[in-house]
């Protein structure tokens, strides 16, 4: 099972900034794309944004302007700088990575234990 451990979470008023961290293997950050996934209370679980190997990255339109990915290689982390923060940004965050573990493709999902993260008003 692949380790991601996340921290950073916590309460922040309308318009304030968060930064979360999810710590992994050098391997994983050189073989995988890591995810950022969030589940707002009573709904379901949401992709917010991606980053490659290369350091592409995609966002949910939601979030597109206010949130930032990125990738430190040195410190085998990665981020989600979020930015001018909304009450509907109130989530717990995870990251999420899946890696083939056969010659047949079969693969394993990976989650962060999750980030609580409020937005107050």
């Amino acid at each position: 099972q692949v380790q991601l451990v996340e921290s950073g979470g916590g309460l922040v008023q309308a318009g304030g900034s968060l930064r979360l961290s999810c710590a992994a293997s050098r391997s994983i950050l050189r073989r995988n794309p890591v995810s950022w996934y969030r589940q707002p209370p009573g709904k379901q679980r949401e992709l917010v944004a991606r980053i490659t190997t290369d350091g592409s990255t995609n966002y949910a339109d939601s979030v597109k302007g206010r949130f930032t990915v990125s990738r430190d290689n040195a410190k085998s982390t990665v981020y989600l700088e979020m930015n001018n923060l909304k009450p509907d940004d109130k989530a717990v965050y995870y990251c999420y990575t899946r890696v083939v573990v056969n010659v047949e493709g079969t693969s394993v999902e990976n989650w962060g234990q999750g980030s609580q993260v409020t937005v107050s008003t």
